[in-house]
């Protein structure tokens, strides 16, 4: 015990320094990175957007980030599965705590976000966002572009989120639909998995329906994917509600009909070819929870969001 310390995520003598608080206790950073506003050194930026009022159905993604963080203290400081590396040995990753928002002036609140992710990109380092609802996808995604020129969008999601609105309205479904208009994202190399919802557009969108997901394997879902965006600057999103309720039921609009979260940890763990320049986990909504499933799995997630970027950092080494 003497050589074991506690609360890492204030006490880490470096950015990539190994924690060994144990799962039920300490400072509830994600995966105990060190928590600073200092991006000084940092590889990689996780932070928080804890914004639900652009919701259509049930509310609560504003506690996702703390939920997320929560069940990553589940991990231990073993070399990551299934890359079987030390993530955090090899890439500088700090918990960037979460975006200041006044959830009485919503109108503000895509400046607000927009404008503290641009700070977070200027100092080069990756970054891995926590939702809230899936309208924080909007200024982030601007905000990446602004750096990489239009992206390939690759969505995990019930929903298209292709709804057309008049620029102004603060709804977690219209995200794509804005992107695509604006000229953010490349609408030909972009792709939607596990879509299980129909809405009035797909803007040429690729998309793998959920019965489609439900009939391939994992290796040929990450083909497709691979292929499509050719090479591109990839956005990659993840919406929890693209997986079926029964793995991820803490959301705020479930589908029936959806992947498992194997199926697709699977798919994500073959995307290391991919030319990811930013990541979010949205739509995780701890008070429709039970026992952690839907957090959990978005700490995975994001987990794995990390693991693909050591990879491709090793890579090109």
């Amino acid at each position: 015990m003497a050589q074991k310390s506690i609360d890492h995520a204030f006490t880490a003598t470096s950015l990539t320094s190994t924690a060994t608080d144990p799962t039920f206790a300490g400072a509830l950073s994600f995966m105990r990175r060190r928590f600073t506003k200092d991006l000084v050194g940092a590889d990689a930026v996780v932070w928080g957007v804890p914004f639900d009022a652009a919701t259509s159905n049930r509310p609560g993604t504003r506690f996702g980030p703390q939920a997320i963080r929560r069940a990553s203290a589940i991990f231990d400081n073993d070399p990551q599965y299934p890359f079987n590396r030390e993530i955090f040995a090899e890439m500088a990753v700090i918990d960037y705590g979460d975006c200041l928002l006044d959830y009485g002036n919503h109108q503000e609140t895509p400046a607000a976000i927009e404008r503290q992710a641009n700070t977070i990109l200027d100092s080069g380092a990756f970054m891995l966002t926590l939702g809230g609802d899936h309208y924080v996808t909007w200024p982030i995604v601007k905000a990446h572009a602004a750096r990489h020129g239009p992206l390939a969008l690759v969505q995990f999601d019930a929903h298209q989120d292709t709804w057309l609105d008049d620029d102004r309205r603060i709804d977690h479904g219209s995200f794509v639909a804005r992107a695509v208009r604006d000229g953010i994202i490349d609408a030909g190399r972009s792709i939607q998995i596990g879509i299980r919802t129909h809405a009035p557009e797909d803007f040429g969108i690729r998309i793998l329906y959920g019965h489609q997901v439900e009939e391939m394997s994992a290796a040929e879902i990450a083909s497709i994917v691979i292929s499509h965006t050719n090479g591109a600057p990839v956005y990659l999103t993840f919406d929890i509600d693209c997986l079926d309720p029964a793995y991820a039921p803490g959301t705020g609009t479930p589908v029936a009909g959806g992947p498992s979260s194997a199926k697709v940890l699977s798919v994500l763990q073959r995307l290391h070819q991919l030319d990811i320049r930013g990541a979010d986990v949205v739509e995780v909504s701890p008070p429709y929870d039970h026992a952690d499933i839907s957090a959990i799995a978005g700490a995975t997630v994001a987990m794995y969001m990390l693991g693909l970027r050591a990879e491709r950092r090793a890579a090109a080494r």
